[in-house]
């Protein structure tokens, strides 16, 4: 039987911090899944709902922050893993445009 509660934390690196589109793309990443997950620029919360993009705009966690995520259900690993994955690719926003070769 899996645990049904998982954490983790990442860097933000990303140059504009967490705002428009990566907040898009964490909360509809979040969605994909049944876990409850949650997030926090810090340990000590507040902790938010990440699946709501007004809470994680609001945020407003800028470059350098550490984001940290908690989730609660069936499926809380791989929501945790496969938001940090999320940001450790810089929301998928720095690939470079192989279609131009």
């Amino acid at each position: 039987m899996t645990d049904p509660n998982a954490s983790g934390t990442v860097l933000l690196t990303h140059e504009v911090g967490l705002h428009a589109r990566p907040s898009v793309k964490l909360t509809k990443l979040a969605k994909a899944f049944k876990a409850r997950v949650e997030l926090a620029a810090s340990a000590a919360g507040p902790w938010i709902d990440a699946k709501s993009i007004v809470k994680v705009m609001a945020t407003k966690a800028p470059k350098d922050t550490v984001l940290h995520f908690r989730a609660a259900g069936p499926d809380a690993a791989e929501a945790v893993a496969a938001l940090i994955g999320l940001v450790e690719r810089d929301f998928d926003e720095a690939v470079p445009n192989a279609a131009s070769v």
